[in-house]
């Protein structure tokens, strides 16, 4: 079971305006007896609901402002050339 100290809440707020919510833990690969085995856990996504309601409750929380310029779409498309008649 985690608690406060083992549970980080992450909101990633892009140029855009849109906000990402993610959850990650601490976890051990071997034993909590070894430092070196201790990690974070994948982020998971969670609802902005779940973000307020468990940092009101006093979790940790983090507010990341992410600066990345918007995708470049490409297109996967080819025109195809007319052939002659």
């Amino acid at each position: 079971m985690h608690n406060r100290h083992t549970v980080l809440y992450i909101c990633e707020e892009y140029i855009s305006g849109n906000c990402y919510y993610y959850k990650t833990e601490l976890i051990t690969h071997d034993s909590w007896r070894k430092p070196e085995s201790i990690a974070w856990s994948t982020p998971r996504p969670i609802s902005k609901a779940t973000f307020l309601k468990q940092k009101k409750a006093g979790f940790r929380t983090e507010h990341r402002f992410v600066n990345k310029p918007p995708a470049t779409v490409i297109s996967i498309h080819k025109r195809h050339a007319r052939s002659p008649e």
